[in-house]
């Protein structure tokens, strides 16, 4: 069936830079698994999957505008020291700091005295995004499911995602999800836009 709105999907993906670099991958793993038109993986990736069919392999290339958004240069800010709950602070860390719409990433680009300067951009903000894409699933929602996803919830949207209900599914709200090197999962789709959040910041905690 042809994926439309509320179609179940399962990918397989592999994201490239402009030079070939690969910077994530599905294949190997677990497909990306994702709710079609509900803003689960960015605009463009979405729109090019509309219409397509299980079997389908193709690529495309995201604009920012339809990824993670243009960079923002008002997004990099200076933050005191004592606002970060660590010990050591050192460029490429990453923090989290709590906003109304859930975890923020907080990159350390320097460090100057008494100041941390931090970067809210999305990691690949103003970057074209070049996936190979295989699609792998695609089934209609029964309106039972249908019902249950438009249930309130708590989701930790435009930022990393967050375990959902007894099952601890990943919820990657506006973003793909993936698992990094470490086993880690994490949302690569939205990028943050309001630099008015609350800033507690904590590093991200390994589990060993």
């Amino acid at each position: 069936m042809p994926i439309a709105e509320n179609t179940k999907v399962a990918i397989h993906y592999t994201l490239k830079d402009d030079e070939g670099k690969v910077i994530d991958s599905s294949v190997g793993k677990d497909p990306l698994n994702y709710i079609h038109g509900q803003g689960m993986i960015v605009s463009g990736l979405e729109k090019a999957l509309t219409g397509r069919n299980v079997g389908d392999k193709f690529s495309v290339d995201v604009a920012p505008k339809e990824g993670y958004g243009e960079y923002n240069s008002e997004l990099v800010r200076a933050i005191p020291k004592n606002a970060f709950q660590a010990d050591k602070i050192e460029p490429g860390m990453v923090f989290y700091a709590n906003t109304p719409a859930g975890p923020m990433p907080l990159t350390v680009s320097k460090v100057e005295g008494d100041n941390v300067m931090i970067d809210m951009n999305h990691e690949l903000a103003g970057k074209t995004l070049h996936f190979d894409i295989e699609v792998m699933q695609a089934e209609t929602m029964t309106e039972a499911e249908i019902k249950e996803m438009m249930e309130p919830h708590h989701c930790c949207c435009h930022g990393e995602g967050h375990e959902d209900g007894e099952e601890g599914d990943h919820c990657c709200c506006h973003g793909e999800g993936h698992d990094d090197e470490d086993g880690e999962h994490h949302c690569c789709g939205g990028h943050h836009d309001d630099p008015n959040h609350e800033c507690k910041c904590k590093k991200k905690n390994k589990e060993n």
